[in-house]
Parts: C-alpha cells; sequence; structure tokens
C-alpha cells in the first residue's frame, strides 16, 4: 500500500476510535482527510496543447483500399432510457446523434455490459475475454472509498436493508497497482501490430503502473482522465448537482480534481468541460489520421458522476424542474452531440464509408443519482447483474459492410466488439488464450437465419453477484460470505421480464444453468485483489428512497 494510502487508513482507524463523535463532524472530518490526501497527490498544471501524431507524409492510399478506421465510443454509466431510440417519451431528453448512428448501422437489441460495474467490463473490451480469466473480476476503488462511504451511509442508516460485509484481509495493492496484466493482448496491441495508429481518449480505469497504462498497452498515444471532475468546482459556466444522500457522491467530491495527462506525462488542466474536450480532441485525431488507419477508443466519463454540466446544455433544459435530474440531461446533451461531432469529422474527411463505429455503455445506469427511470424497462442498477445493470446500448455502423437500420435480437457480450473490429481489420485472434469474443458481422448479413447465435451462454461475476443467461432464461445468484444464498430464475423472453421468480416452476432449468455457471467458474482465475465490501443492492428503489418492507436486495461484492 503507498504513503499516502497508509497515511488515509491511519486516519480512518483514528475516526473509528472516536465514534463518539457527532455524525456530521465524522464525516466531515473524513472527507476532509480524502480531500487532503488527493490534494497532495495531485499538482495540475495549465492545459497542455496536445500536437497529435499525423500520418499525412506516409505514401497516399484511397481510403477505400485501406483497411476501415475504427472508433469505439464508449459513455459510462449510460442507462438504457437515457437515449431516445430505447425510451421514447420517457426520455429525459432527445438523443439525436446516438439514434442517427443506430438507424445508418446495426443495432444489437441484447447487447450486454460485461459486468454491473465498469472497470471488469472494459477489460473485456480491451482482452476480448471475461476478466475473470486473467483475475480481473472487482472494480478498483480509490484508497478508503469503501470505509468513508461505510462511515458515511452505516447500516444504522439503513434499517431495513441487510448489513454490508468490509473484508477483513484487504489488499496492499495502490489503486494503480490494479488493473489489466500487461500479457493481456488488447485491441490496441493487435491493431497496432497492422500498422493502426492507435489513440485513447478519457477513462482507462485498468491500471497505471506495472505495464498496465493505455500508453504501454499498445496505444501510441494516451489522454488520459487523469482523476474525474467535468470542470473545476468554482467554474461560472459549469453548473453542479451535488446529492447529500449518497455516500459515493460524497466522496467523490472530497476525491477527484479536474485533471487530464498525457502519454504518462503530468496532470494539467483540460482545456474546458470535460466531454466537450475529448470531443474536441477526438475531431483532432481524426483529422490528423485521415491519410492512415486509426484505431480510436474514445471513453468518455459521461453520464457518470459526479453531476456536472456545462451552463449552456443546462440552460437550454429549463424544461427540466428537479435539479439533479436537468444536469443529468445536459451532461447526455454533451455526450450526444459529441457523437455527432465525431461523425461529422469523418463524412468531412470522407472516412464514413470505411469506418467501424461502434457504440455502448460500460453499464447500466446507477441507482445512486436518485432518477428511478434511467433503466426502464428494466430492473435493477449498476451495481447489480439485473438487466438494468447489465443491458446496455450496442450500436456498429460500417456503411461498406453494414445495411442501414440493421438489428440482431440475440445475446451478444463487450468482448464480442474485440473480436469484431479484429475481424474487420484482418487480425488474426491471439491462439494461446481463449478468446471468448465472436465477430458479429456475418450475423448481420442476409443469411443470419441460418448462422447458430455467437454465444450458448453468457456469464456474469462479481463475487456475491453470480449470473447465466441462455438465449432466453437467466439464472442469478447472491450469496455473501457467511450469509443466506438466494437464486431467481427468469424467462427474458417474459413481457415483464425479472419480475416473477420461476425458479420453483422450473427445476430442470436450473439445474442446467447452475452446472453451466459451476463449469465456467471453474475455468476462471483467483481474482488479483480481493473484494473491499460486499453491500446489499435495493433493486426497485433509487437511492434518493428510503427502504421499505418488502423491498428486495441483491449482494455485489467489490
Amino acid at each position: 500500500m503507498s504513503m499516502l494510502g497508509k497515511w488515509l487508513m491511519t486516519i480512518l482507524v483514528l475516526l473509528g476510535i472516536a465514534a463518539t463523535v457527532v455524525w456530521s463532524f465524522r464525516v466531515d472530518l473524513a472527507l476532509f482527510a480524502v480531500s487532503m490526501m488527493m490534494d497532495s497527490r495531485y499538482e495540475i498544471g495549465p492545459n497542455q496543447l496536445i500536437n497529435w501524431s499525423t500520418g499525412s507524409d506516409l505514401p497516399q492510399r484511397d481510403v477505400n483500399e485501406r483497411p476501415p478506421n475504427i472508433i469505439l465510443i464508449l459513455a459510462d454509466d449510460l442507462g438504457w432510457n437515457d437515449i431516445t431510440m430505447n425510451g421514447g417519451e420517457t426520455s429525459t431528453i432527445p438523443t439525436p446523434s446516438i439514434d442517427a448512428l443506430a438507424a445508418s448501422g446495426a443495432t444489437f437489441t441484447q447487447g450486454y455490459a460485461a459486468n454491473g460495474t465498469c472497470a471488469p467490463s472494459r477489460a473485456a473490451l480491451m482482452s476480448g475475454r471475461y476478466g475473470t480469466r486473467f483475475g480481473f473480476e472487482f472494480t478498483p476503488t480509490p484508497p478508503g472509498m469503501p470505509q468513508v462511504t461505510g462511515l458515511i451511509a452505516s447500516d444504522a442508516e439503513r434499517p431495513l436493508a441487510p448489513q454490508s460485509l468490509l473484508n477483513p484481509r484487504g489488499t496492499d495493492l495502490d489503486f494503480n497497482d490494479m488493473g489489466m496484466p500487461a500479457s493481456e493482448i488488447t485491441l490496441a496491441e493487435l491493431l497496432s501490430n497492422l500498422g493502426y495508429h492507435t489513440v485513447h481518449i478519457g477513462k482507462w480505469h485498468l491500471g497505471r503502473t506495472n505495464g498496465m497504462a493505455a500508453h504501454n498497452q499498445g496505444f501510441k498515444e494516451s489522454l488520459l482522465m487523469a482523476s474525474g471532475l467535468y470542470g473545476k468546482v468554482d467554474d461560472p459556466n459549469v453548473i453542479d448537482a451535488r446529492q447529500d444522500f449518497d455516500p459515493i457522491d460524497q466522496f467523490l467530491w472530497a476525491a477527484l480534481r479536474f485533471a487530464a495527462s498525457f502519454n504518462g506525462g503530468p496532470a494539467f488542466e483540460p482545456r474546458g468541460y470535460l466531454t466537450d474536450y475529448y470531443t474536441e480532441e477526438a475531431v483532432k485525431v481524426i483529422e490528423a489520421n485521415k491519410d492512415r488507419p486509426f484505431f480510436l477508443y474514445l471513453a468518455h466519463w459521461a453520464p457518470h458522476t459526479p453531476l456536472q454540466a456545462s451552463r449552456e446544455d443546462y440552460e437550454a433544459l429549463d424544461h427540466i424542474t428537479l435539479h439533479r435530474e436537468r444536469v443529468y440531461a445536459a451532461m447526455i446533451r454533451s455526450l450526444d452531440r459529441g457523437v455527432g461531432q465525431v461523425m461529422d469529422a469523418l463524412r468531412k474527411h470522407d472516412l464514413e464509408e470505411n469506418t467501424l463505429v461502434l457504440f455502448t455503455s460500460d453499464n447500466g445506469g446507477a441507482g445512486y443519482i436518485g432518477l428511478p427511470n434511467v433503466n426502464d424497462p428494466y430492473r435493477g442498477w449498476k451495481i447489480s447483474l439485473f438487466e438494468g445493470g447489465i443491458r446496455v446500448p450496442f450500436l456498429a455502423k460500417w456503411p461498406a459492410k453494414i445495411a442501414p437500420g440493421s438489428h440482431y435480437d440475440e445475446p451478444v457480450h463487450h468482448f464480442d466488439m474485440y473480436a469484431t473490429a479484429a475481424a474487420a481489420a484482418g487480425a488474426k485472434l491471439p491462439e494461446d488464450r481463449i478468446i471468448d469474443g465472436v465477430d458479429l458481422i456475418p450475423q448481420l448479413l442476409d443469411n443470419q437465419d441460418e448462422i447458430e447465435p455467437p454465444h450458448q451462454y453468457l456469464f456474469f461475476r462479481s463475487g456475491a453477484a453470480q449470473a447465466v443467461r441462455d438465449t432466453r432464461w437467466k439464472l442469478m445468484v447472491s450469496a455473501p460470505p457467511d450469509g443466506i444464498r438466494k437464486e431467481w430464475l427468469f424467462d427474458l423472453d417474459s413481457t415483464t421480464p425479472e419480475r416473477e421468480n420461476l425458479l420453483a416452476k422450473h427445476p430442470a432449468i436450473v439445474k442446467r444453468l447452475r452446472q453451466a455457471l459451476t463449469n465456467h467458474n471453474a475455468e476462471q482465475m483467483e481474482p488479483l485483489w480481493p473484494w473491499t465490501v460486499t453491500m446489499p443492492i435495493n433493486i426497485d428503489r433509487d437511492l434518493s428512497k428510503p427502504d421499505e418492507p418488502g423491498d428486495e436486495f441483491a449482494y455485489w461484492s467489490n
């Protein structure tokens, strides 16, 4: 554990000893300790101009004779109902650019994130494999986060919720030491070996030391989200929304700073509102690389908390009365506009026809933002394996190969994006390991009815939370350490999926799915680091509302 992490843990131990102090004082002191630690960790310089590498000096080839460019756009915590094409009139705001991307390409109606939280999903996207195959099971959290959030939201404040469990073992690993091993072959490495210029912009969350940083994992250029504020807290052009009911939100406001870095260099301030800044730099990358094949991984932070919007976007939505909803909607407005600007840049440079654009989210919308409808019509949230936590937008556009308005209705998974991009580029998949992803382009051709679905089963696991689904049935498990195990069997073809537990009615199906899950787990590695907290998640009630008798909970380990 780093010296800063040890210092914070010492503060937290002292806070625990001082449990007789007034509640508000100990919370404020804990958050102050976090803020002081982060101030000492981050020295943030002024904005730096990024001079993106250019391919203008290379021999010119007709764009349609080159391998396709590949762009992967990843949103963070985007709810199923946050885009118009999925929610219709119940969406917060229109999302015309994302809708247009879908209309001009393919929509995978049963697209799944690899996990109900962010980092394991990113590991699957970058490796083409279940993260559990190489021990990436739990999302790395900043030092002290489980302890501080547990202090703020103790079980005494939620008398109807089951007990949360802190792992007494802990870990000596620093936050930056927890990530995807350098031995994994990332999509960037695969494409770089074929001559692609590879660029990462935004969130990484797959480690920063021991060869795990993006610029060490195949990306020749990496503009990294070094911390997670969208703008400075005193910026008059940025509107904040703070949730006093959410312990995660309180921690993030104390812990995060407005910072970026380039290729492992020193931290500096982004030029403007974060989502817009990433988009502007992505457009510059397209301009710089218009003469050679490139892979751009645009990993937006939006609309993850802390909720911050540009004043311009916020003021455009004065029809929304709830402040936090208006800020959240404004963040999605910026995200959607950015998708449109990326597509405009491709058109401007005559690259649209031969560029594969993939769009998805790392998981579903979060219940802790206090907006109950983000994942409608699905049940549950981020930090769960209910459909609301793992069913995500899953889009692909490649005019040279994919007919506009295509739909595919079988279950697909994040790691399929790896295999699809590799196949499009003509890359050979690694043969020295299991690659779980499948190329999805053949599934979109006219003879798709003659092709077997890409997966017999899909699996999900984060400690106490586990699930397996086939083309129709889904078995879910909640098994806290030394606690009561609970299982659900759901018919996903039902008109009300995940509302009726059919466990007792279909014992043969339950037996088959249990065995499939057991067999899968036997193939996975032990986690590279232990879980820090196993907590109950209220499946149907967002965090702004108090728990009520009869509420259903599922445990999650992180």
